[in-house]
């Protein structure tokens, strides 16, 4: 049996405290899978609200520096430089339909109208796969006969994927139209989130709370307003490289790179693809050049761009980011990979305060003991 003051010794330890903390998080897991189905309307409200409250949040992001410009050097009320950032918004978004929306609107039509040549295309490099089987792996050969006996089964799953796509449409309108009344809240009452949280304590815990919100602003301002920012020119630079190497659907392409690269470290590989498809097809030679552009493309990126703009704004190892984009995107899906990073940054703020909190508390108390002022 431990006596109490071993007791006490043991439980004072960071990572017994740890271990405990652990294992009632997993427990609390467990049990709430269990009875999922009491939960389930909670998830679904919730679901609901996640996401116009993320796009509000990124939109936050992005226009608190014009809303603090405006006030601090302008001395802007706040109703005004609200709705002036409102402006702004809706300029952009004129802006952005009018010049740029034709363009891809008629790359697309394009596209689609040459859709069944790239089939044609498509279709006779199987044909010859197919004529050169005996000369195939066994591996290859098993893959290229499950694929050609599966195009069948992708033709009947169009009418529902068709039906999904509709409701996911229906989805994002409804949640694009949400997002901009949480973002005017968002830069109506901002301030008070900080102060309000930490009302709930007292002494130096609310000092705690205070800079470890404080942290997490930082950090989620720093990787948003850089991460979309990064990404508006690599998608610029992109657009450069196609335009000048004459690859079709240029805007289209960079656009598609530009989202893309909104996922750390894989979005990059991820938006060369389509690019990659599109240039074997008008000319494999195309191929090695879209290849290059992106390689240099990335190399500015990596060299210049990301470390003046986000500078080491999370700090995290590429092995972490791969591990943690792929362990949400299978457990989240796409909405996962993108909200992992910075959750991961988040909570890694959290878990450095906490850390820093107990090392002062330790030497607080260690010199109590030896008696020092």
């Amino acid at each position: 049996m431990l006596t109490e003051k071993e007791v006490k010794f043991l439980t004072s330890r960071l990572w017994f405290q740890t271990g405990v903390g652990l294992v009632l998080a997993f427990l609390v897991v467990f049990l709430a899978i269990q009875v999922k189905m009491i939960f389930e309307p909670i998830i679904v409200i919730i679901q609901a609200i996640f996401i116009p409250l993320l796009l509000g949040g990124v939109l936050f992001y992005l226009t608190h520096p014009v809303q603090r410009l405006l006030e601090n050097r302008w001395r802007f009320p706040r109703w005004a430089s609200i709705l002036s950032v409102i402006i702004l918004i809706i300029a952009a978004l004129v802006i952005l339909v009018t010049v740029v929306g034709p363009i891809v609107a008629d790359q697309i039509t394009n596209l689609a109208n040459a859709m069944p040549m790239i089939v044609d295309r498509v279709q006779s490099f199987i044909d010859y796969l197919l004529a050169q089987r005996e000369r195939l792996p066994g591996q290859v050969e098993r893959y290229l006969n499950d694929f050609v006996n599966n195009i069948s089964s992708w033709g009947g799953d169009i009418g529902s994927w068709l039906w999904s796509f509709t409701v996911n449409l229906v989805q994002g309108i409804f949640y694009v139209v949400l997002a901009p009344f949480f973002l005017v809240y968002m830069l109506k009452d901002h301030e008070k989130f900080a102060p309000f949280v930490a009302s709930f304590f007292s002494g130096e815990r609310r000092i705690w709370i205070r800079k470890t919100l404080h942290d997490i602003d930082e950090t989620l301002k720093a990787y948003i307003q850089g991460q979309l920012l990064v990404s508006f020119l690599v998608g610029l630079l992109l657009l450069i490289g196609y335009l000048i190497i004459g690859l079709n659907y240029s805007l289209l392409l960079a656009l598609i790179g530009m989202l893309f690269n909104v996922i750390p470290f894989l979005g990059p590989y991820l938006a060369v693809a389509p690019a990659i498809a599109i240039a074997a097809i008008q000319d494999p030679i195309m191929v090695v050049w879209v290849a290059i552009i992106m390689f240099v493309a990335q190399q500015i990126e990596g060299a210049v761009i990301t470390p003046n703009v986000m500078g080491n704004a999370l700090d995290i190892h590429p092995l972490t980011v791969i591990a943690i984009i792929l362990a949400a995107g299978s457990l989240f899906g796409f909405l996962g990979i993108i909200v992992a990073v910075p959750a991961y940054g988040v909570l890694k703020d959290i878990v450095r305060n906490i850390y820093s909190r107990r090392q002062e508390i330790s030497e607080t108390a260690a010199r109590d003991v030896d008696g020092e002022p």
